[in-house]
């Protein structure tokens, strides 16, 4: 850990509301990307962020750098504020899917919608399938973990993605070249 972030978060221990300001700046641009991987808007990205900060500040002291970094612990945090944001806007669905199918995109649509094109279609989606959709494919979480994480069952989780993909498909090939 940079030594400038552990005095940072020392002080923070310790109550010094400077300490806190200076965390909330170093932390504010990390968080907010992936808070916006969530969110439909800015706006939401923020109400997730200021939820996510207090529960920082709140839990710092139970942070264990014996068990790994700052930024990976105060990730946990924001994914989690996300995903308890998209559960009290939204219902998840316990469909089933036994086989997903792959959906065909053609590559020479995708070369012309750039990363910020291609989330902005990944927000117009349902928010349960938004959330799965991005646990599974951006932040790297597998069907079991997301089950756990949003109290669903694997076929659910697999459903939401091939949901999510199948939009997504109609989406990008509604684009015209």
């Amino acid at each position: 850990m940079e030594q400038d972030l552990t005095n940072i978060i020392l002080d923070c221990l310790k109550g010094n509301r400077k300490a806190q300001e200076q965390l909330y700046r170093q932390l504010y641009a990390f968080a907010m990307a992936i808070a916006m991987r969530y969110a439909a808007d800015e706006q939401e990205s923020a109400d997730i962020l200021g939820h996510a900060f207090v529960k920082m500040f709140r839990s710092i002291n139970s942070f264990d750098q014996t068990k790994g970094n700052f930024h990976g612990w105060f990730k946990k945090i924001v994914i989690n504020e996300s995903l308890d944001h998209i559960k009290r806007r939204s219902r998840f669905t316990h469909l089933e899917l036994d086989e997903a199918e792959e959906p065909f995109v053609n590559n020479s649509i995708i070369e012309k919608i750039d990363a910020a094109g291609i989330l902005q279609l990944v927000r117009q989606l349902p928010p349960a399938t938004h959330a799965v959709f991005v646990l599974y494919a951006i932040d790297g979480y597998t069907h079991k973990e997301i089950a756990a994480q949003l109290n669903i069952s694997e076929g659910t989780s697999k459903w939401h993605l091939s949901e999510a993909r199948k939009n997504l498909q109609q989406k990008i090939n509604a684009i015209k070249i």
